[in-house]
């Protein structure tokens, strides 16, 4: 079972408490965009075998939206950090490249 830690509650949590929302960290394109961009947006996602960057909705929570980073072919997680954080904070890319090492 994956669980992940809310950094809004400051509580572990199972997947089963949790709504998955795809990749974390996309650029999103707004109405003056070109129809490439907004298809790339829309339909281009990384699907890798290891890390991957991800949003979770704490939904039987405080049902506020965090990122995650974890491996997807060990389900390790690296940890977790704010929605409205726009780059993984600098603790969690050791983390990451500790356990790469």
């Amino acid at each position: 079972m994956l669980i992940l830690n809310c950094p809004y509650c400051v509580r572990d949590v199972d997947e089963t408490d949790l709504h998955a929302g795809g990749e974390a960290h996309l650029k999103r394109f707004g109405p003056g965009s070109s129809d490439d961009e907004f298809e790339h947006y829309l339909f281009m996602r990384e699907n890798p075998k290891g890390v991957h960057f991800e949003r979770w909705r704490h939904v039987y929570g405080c049902g506020k939206w965090f990122l995650a980073a974890r491996n997807t072919a060990t389900l390790q997680v690296y940890g977790t950090y704010s929605a409205q954080t726009t780059e993984p904070p600098q603790q969690i890319l050791d983390a990451i490249k500790e356990a790469q090492a």
